[in-house]
C-alpha cells in the first residue's frame, strides 16, 4: 500500500495497488487493490462497533482508505491462535494445533528473524510500558472479536497481525485487515496447513483467498 498526504493536514490516505508482494517479486492480480481496500474497511468498521480505537475514517475511493494522520509505532503485533511452524518446533508439538490461549508476539522489521521481546520495545524506546499495556489489551479484544466473527461463519482465525499508531497522545490500530495479515482457514482443515495465505506464489492462489475473505463479509 502507498501513503498519500491529503490537503487537510490531519489526514492521510492509504492506496492499495493491484499486486501482492511475494519475496522480491510483485504478483499482479486484477482488481486486487479494490478488494483489499473493501476488506480492510469492512473489518475496521466492524471492530469499531466493539469500541476498538481505530484511525480509520472512511473509504476515500474504491482503492483508497482515509485515516487520521498518525505516528506509526515501528513494530507489529502478531496473534497466534494455532501453532505455527516455528512455535511447534520449539515445543515439539504438532503444527496447526489450536492453542488453549492466544499467543501474542512482537515483530520488528520484515525479515524472517523479526521476533522481539517486550523488553526490546521498552529498552529501544519504541513505546512506553503503559503504551505496551494498552496495545496488548487492544490486541486481545480485536482477536476475540474477529475469532467470533469467523467462527460463526465456519472458519478459524489462525493468525492476525496488527499495527498501531499514535495521534494526539491516543493509540489507534492503523493496519491491517487485508489478506496479507489475516490468516483464516476453514474450521474443518488441519489448522491451516492446506491453506496458507502467507505463502502464496501465484495470482490464482492470491485471488482465491482474497475472494474467500471478501465473501465472508456478506456471509
Amino acid at each position: 500500500k502507498k501513503a498519500n498526504p491529503l490537503d487537510e493536514e490531519d489526514f492521510l490516505v492509504l492506496e492499495y495497488p493491484d499486486y501482492y508482494p511475494n519475496g522480491n517479486k510483485k504478483v499482479k492480480v486484477k482488481n486486487l487493490g479494490e478488494k483489499f481496500a473493501a476488506i480492510n474497511a469492512f473489518f475496521f468498521d466492524y471492530v469499531k462497533e466493539y469500541h476498538v480505537p481505530s484511525a480509520f475514517i472512511r473509504t476515500q475511493d474504491k482503492r483508497s482508505l482515509k485515516f487520521l494522520k498518525h505516528e506509526r509505532f515501528p513494530f507489529s503485533v502478531k496473534i497466534l491462535n494455532v501453532l505455527d511452524k516455528r512455535t511447534s518446533k520449539i515445543f515439539s508439538l504438532k503444527e496447526g494445533e489450536p492453542l488453549p490461549l492466544p499467543v501474542i508476539e512482537f515483530h520488528y522489521g520484515n525479515g524472517k528473524e523479526s521476533l522481539i521481546s517486550e523488553s526490546h520495545l521498552i529498552a529501544f524506546d519504541f513505546c512506553t510500558s503503559e503504551e505496551l499495556k494498552i496495545i496488548t489489551r487492544i490486541c486481545s479484544k480485536v482477536n476475540a472479536v474477529l475469532k467470533s466473527f469467523f467462527e460463526r461463519r465456519g472458519n478459524l482465525l489462525a493468525e492476525t497481525s496488527i499495527y498501531f499508531g499514535k495521534c494526539d497522545e491516543k493509540i489507534y490500530i492503523v493496519d491491517d485487515f487485508t489478506p496479507q495479515s489475516l490468516k483464516v482457514v476453514p474450521a474443518n482443515t488441519n489448522g491451516g496447513k492446506d491453506v496458507d495465505p502467507y505463502k502464496f506464489g501465484t495470482s490464482v492462489e492470491i485471488r482465491h483467498y482474497t475472494d474467500h475473505l471478501f465473501n465472508l463479509m456478506s456471509a
